[in-house]
């Protein structure tokens, strides 16, 4: 039987029309706008300046702190500008302008890595090249991979598990990464297992990805004490207490980490990224995006540089199609609308979904009719109605006490609601208020 996480959830149309559609490579843009902010935490510390010639890998920008990341530039080039920029947030944010250089070959090389499967770096230079890497969560949350990994002496620590279920409808990245790169992932995989001292670890795949779990059963060998476990499809099945229960039947606390019941969770393009910085000493200065949408001429996945901007993917699929109504940032659960086409790729960036009119009119909002329905689908185990009222009505220390932050803000509340209540809406800008009223009083 599929194993599954057994509180809420739903099961949204897949969509998953880019399934079989290879990973391409964009093509290098003329101008990277490299955000400094592209992880949670700290924003990084800018150390170039106006004119200053840069190199592919370059650091520049340092991590900020503990929970920061270093940034590296994408393409060999100048630094034209040190800018505000609006980024997928909508609002205006620090940005390294790079103009690349044309003339310099090592923008268009495209080296094809042999597979290497010897792991000759120690536990410690591994973590320490995961942080000069610059390598965040891939998965969405972008939370710095070294900070993770960064286990206090006296953790009880005995499972990895290796994010890739994808849940999230039309998104492919994830999946064609897996089919295209899954002999590099497991070697991903050794080296954390290896820096963590490790002797177990499982991927997860949900079972609308047959081709992915039959292949990592073909390249996993029985002594290297790696699993794939298949999964019922069900969302959200990616979110990381979801994905610790359904595996491992092990429940993290309402405000724990997996680390809390010994389990370290990373996303299959986080392992890939690790892969490269640890057996190529190469940084985080691409990844794969899903380019979709139902009415696009031709979507696609594409290996795309940190900093390429929006409109350069859009023109790479045929363009906006009439009728267009919205660009999200992400699927059509968790992303969020960009505000235009010159927004940047970041680290976090694995789809661009572009939703025709008919699909993205909302219905008219009323009155809540008590069905249970948002409480019934919760992951969490919230009361996403009751959050909802709190948070509209101003009453924050409630809402706080009716647990609103452990919200993973997976909109299967809103999805299902039949009266097209904002629910999502209200409980995000609640969580925002309630950090703030947090932070004011630390």
């Amino acid at each position: 039987m599929l194993k599954t996480f057994p509180k809420g959830g739903i099961h949204p149309p897949e969509n998953k029309i880019t399934s079989s559609k290879g990973i391409k490579r964009m093509a290098v843009p003329k101008v990277v706008n490299v955000p400094i902010a592209q992880h949670i935490g700290i924003p990084a510390e800018i150390i170039v300046d106006r004119k200053e010639k840069v190199e592919i890998g370059q650091v520049i920008a340092k991590s900020g702190g503990f929970v920061s990341s270093n940034i590296h530039s994408p393409v060999a080039g100048t630094v034209t500008k040190l800018d505000l920029i609006i980024d997928s947030s909508g609002y205006k944010k620090q940005c390294i302008v790079i103009r690349t250089d044309a003339k310099d070959p090592s923008n268009f090389e495209e080296i094809e890595e042999p597979l290497k499967i010897d792991i000759e770096l120690e536990p410690k230079e591994i973590l320490q090249r995961i942080a000069d890497a610059g390598i965040v969560g891939l998965g969405g949350a972008t939370f710095p991979s070294q900070v993770k990994l960064n286990v206090r002496e006296g953790t009880t620590l005995d499972y990895l598990i290796i994010n890739g279920v994808e849940c999230e409808p039309y998104l492919t990245a994830d999946h064609r990464l897996m089919l295209e790169k899954a002999e590099e992932i497991v070697v991903g995989i050794k080296i954390l297992m290896k820096a963590l001292h490790l002797k177990k670890a499982v991927i997860g795949i949900e079972n609308n990805k047959k081709d992915a779990i039959t292949l990592f059963k073909k390249v996993i060998n029985k002594g290297d004490g790696i699993q794939v476990a298949a999964l019922q499809v069900k969302y959200p099945q990616g979110g990381e207490k979801q994905l610790v229960r359904a595996i491992l039947g092990r429940e993290v606390p309402k405000n724990g980490l997996p680390l809390d019941v010994g389990v370290i969770v990373h996303n299959v393009g986080t392992i890939f990224a690790i892969y490269q910085a640890i057996q190529f000493n190469k940084p985080l200065i691409e990844r794969v995006v899903t380019v979709t949408g139902k009415k696009l001429e031709n979507p696609s996945n594409f290996w795309v540089k940190i900093g390429t901007p929006i409109k350069d993917l859009i023109a790479e699929v045929g363009g906006l199609p009439e009728g267009t109504r919205k660009l999200v940032n992400g699927g059509p659960m968790m992303g969020k609308a960009i505000k235009n086409t010159d927004v940047p790729v970041t680290k976090g960036t694995s789809g661009i979904l572009v939703i025709a009119e008919e699909e993205a009119s909302r219905g008219e909002a009323k009155n809540c009719i008590r069905c249970g329905e948002c409480v019934y689908v919760c992951p969490m185990g919230l009361e996403p109605h009751l959050l909802m009222n709190l948070s509209e009505k101003g009453m924050y220390e409630k809402a706080r006490a009716e647990d609103i932050m452990t919200c993973i803000e997976c909109g299967s509340c809103s999805y299902v609601c039949p009266s097209h209540r904002p629910l999502l809406d209200y409980i995000r800008f609640g969580k925002n208020i309630v950090k703030k009223l947090e932070n004011s009083k630390n």
